[in-house]
């Protein structure tokens, strides 16, 4: 639980935020809950699967941008890298969200 309120914060820095956060953790939630909501509309349980599937990986997703963006503010490297940082988190957590 440390962990993700420093990354709320944007105590962590941008490497941990954006590679451990975003890309590896929002991929693992965003095709996890992709699967489940899948699997739950062959069930026939659309309003579970919609209700599972967004309601897990919209938070998650919010989260990450928030604390990629407050990290890139902190960052202490080339301002280039936290710039990419931004806009990359963005664009991918909007395709994920959307998936």
């Amino acid at each position: 639980m440390d962990k993700l309120r420093s990354l709320w914060l944007g105590d962590l820095p941008l490497r941990d935020a954006f590679w451990g956060w975003a890309v590896r953790g929002g991929l693992t939630v965003n095709v996890t809950t992709t699967l489940l909501f899948l699997w739950l509309v062959s069930r026939d349980q659309p309003w579970l699967a919609l209700a599972l599937g967004y309601g897990c990986s919209v938070p998650y997703n919010i989260v990450a941008v928030i604390g990629v963006w407050r990290s890139a503010a902190r960052h202490d490297g080339l301002p280039l890298h936290a710039d990419l940082a931004r806009g990359t988190v963005i664009a991918l957590m909007a395709v994920l969200s959307v998936l």
